[in-house]
């Protein structure tokens, strides 16, 4: 399953996140072997950032790269920059210092976190240059809400944005009232971090659900498999679950192949109805 972002380059529409990973160094092994696993398993697109285990993580997924023989051209990496290091002072120095704990020359997407102080004109022409210079193959931003992705579109090359990377699931979905909807208008990708709410994590215990355990039945899946299908059922949406359990990991990648049909589509709408007026971007 790919998604065509508007340069033209192909994006899987399921990876691995890495959230929380390299912050326990007895767990360093553990968490590469994992990444190693889910490579080997087919995954292709992996989504960190310099934030995790201040840049620990990065590092655990650059051994894991060394363990696999996989393409570099078949791989889809994404990074993100803290906004603090997002200018034309530090930024640079930020991607260049990912990459070589990646082992990598350049990253198919590099993020913007979240809005900070640096005005968003020399964030992007940044993205730009790092993109003319080969270090990157395409940008976008993470935690950004309607409002700031209209601002961005007023900035010289804001448009050349292809990924907004937001907090998505089917009990946090305030983002389909206008936010989704203005993205997909504009081809603009919607990466779905915490797409499983943390295991129920997040408040709203999702995975417990009779609905959703009904239609995780019919289908001979896990409720986790349904909730990562109904995500990627949408033209420009990607899910980016974290695990470094093998037999999780191995759930989430078979989820790929649930088609969900037009009755499991009304039933989890009406049991996880998107919400009739605005509301405020979720973010963890």
């Amino acid at each position: 399953m790919n998604y065509t972002l508007k340069s033209s380059n192909i994006m899987p529409k399921f990876g691995i996140g890495t959230w929380c990973i390299g912050e326990v160094e007895t767990e360093f092994k553990k968490e590469s072997e994992a990444i190693a696993f889910a490579l080997e398993n087919g995954v292709r697109l992996i989504d960190t950032a310099e934030m995790y285990g201040n840049g620990k993580a990065e590092s655990i997924i650059g051994n894991a790269l060394k363990t696999v023989n996989i393409k570099r051209e078949e791989l889809f990496i994404v990074s993100k920059v803290y906004p603090h290091n997002a200018g034309r002072d530090k930024i640079f120095d930020s991607l260049k210092a990912s990459l070589k704990r990646l082992g990598l020359d350049y990253l198919d997407m590099y993020l913007l976190h979240w809005r900070g102080r640096v005005p968003l004109s020399e964030t992007v022409e940044c993205m730009e240059t790092a993109k003319k210079e080969g270090l990157i193959n395409d940008w976008g931003v993470s935690n950004f809400d309607i409002d700031d992705m209209k601002e961005l579109e007023t900035v010289k090359d804001g448009d050349k944005c292809t990924v907004n990377q937001v907090l998505y699931h089917l009990g946090s979905r305030g983002v389909d009232y206008s936010l989704a909807p203005y993205m997909e208008e504009r081809n603009i990708a919607l990466m779905a971090y915490c797409p499983l709410a943390q295991a129920g994590g997040l408040g709203k215990d999702i995975l417990k659900n009779d609905t959703l355990l009904s239609i995780a039945k019919k289908h001979n899946a896990m409720p986790s498999q349904i909730a990562l299908a109904f995500i990627m059922s949408f033209n420009n949406k990607i899910a980016i679950p974290k695990s470094s359990n093998k037999k999780h990991l191995i759930e989430n990648i078979e989820s790929q192949k649930i088609k969900l049909d037009d009755e499991d589509m009304v039933l989890i709408n009406k049991e996880f109805p998107k919400p009739n007026k605005k509301m405020h971007l979720d973010i963890v």
